[in-house]
């Protein structure tokens, strides 16, 4: 209710604390890419493996631009300058 006061959340709305797998996914996610999470450690439980995998991909529009329009260096004569083939 003080949060809603102040005009931190929506009237009516809670918030419920992240779970600890997500964070800890989350950091993974931040540090390793999963490809060396799958070398590293022989058995990670299947729950573990998505949420490292939902937190491996970009949050922002920014950053979902950036990598969708990601050049390999391998051009594509049929390609267009819009990306369109």
């Amino acid at each position: 209710a003080a949060a809603a006061a102040l005009g931190l959340l929506p009237l009516g709305k809670t918030q419920s604390p992240e779970s600890l797998l997500d964070i800890a996914a989350r950091k993974v996610a931040e540090k390793w890419p999963f490809q060396r999470v799958e070398e590293r450690f022989e058995r990670i439980p299947e729950p573990v493996q998505r949420r490292i995998v939902y937190w491996s991909f970009p949050r922002s529009e920014r950053e979902i631009c950036m990598y969708s329009s990601f050049n390999t260096g391998s051009e594509d004569p049929a390609a267009g300058p819009g990306g369109a083939a």
